[in-house]
């Protein structure tokens, strides 16, 4: 299975156009949004074309390639307009013997993470900042942000398939070797 991984959309109409186009170019089985869909947020400035409305247009005609978990900008209004669900907390993914706990990050995170055993993989967006960190128990990754990438990160997502690869929005490859913390 060949798995795409985004985060933090915000609503932006642009970002939202760009990272469903890397997806058809990607030719991934799923894409896995991990949060914050269509509201930008009190904390983040307006993305580029923020257009929640054209963001809805765009991905429900997708919903049965969508995995969702619930970031916390995301509501239950926002699910009355998405035919596809969004308001789980948290999702488990077993992907070649790798056990993956996918979540946004506002709850459970490498400073609060869930009960994960050696090797196990906490997979969240919410920092919007790439990341792939081994802490000695479980191994962490971020795909940053597809609209507001934070800390001189790109806009960008990762694919998963059969390893982990961090991407920016026009298919190049970010470097992202594993950190020990």
């Amino acid at each position: 299975m060949k798995l795409m991984i985004a985060s933090d959309i915000h609503g932006s109409a642009y970002y939202c156009k760009k990272m469903l186009e890397a997806y058809k170019k990607e030719e991934a089985d799923r894409l896995l949004l991990l949060g914050d869909i269509l509201y930008h947020g009190p904390r983040n400035d307006l993305p580029k074309d923020y257009n929640p409305k054209e963001c809805i247009a765009m991905l429900n005609p997708m919903k049965e390639h969508l995995l969702c978990v619930r970031g916390n900008c995301d509501t239950e209004v926002d699910q009355m307009v998405l035919e596809f669900p969004i308001l789980a907390d948290y999702c488990f993914l077993e992907l070649d013997g790798h056990t993956i706990f996918a979540t946004h990050g506002h709850h459970h995170n490498p400073k609060n993470p869930p009960m994960l055993k050696k090797g196990d993989i906490l997979l969240n967006g919410h920092t919007h900042i790439p990341a792939h960190q081994d802490n000695g128990t479980f191994i962490y990754m971020n795909p940053g942000s597809v609209s507001i990438p934070k800390e001189n990160s790109a806009h960008g997502y990762m694919i998963y398939d059969g390893e982990f690869h961090w991407k920016k929005l026009d298919g190049a490859e970010i470097p992202m070797p594993l950190q020990k913390v």
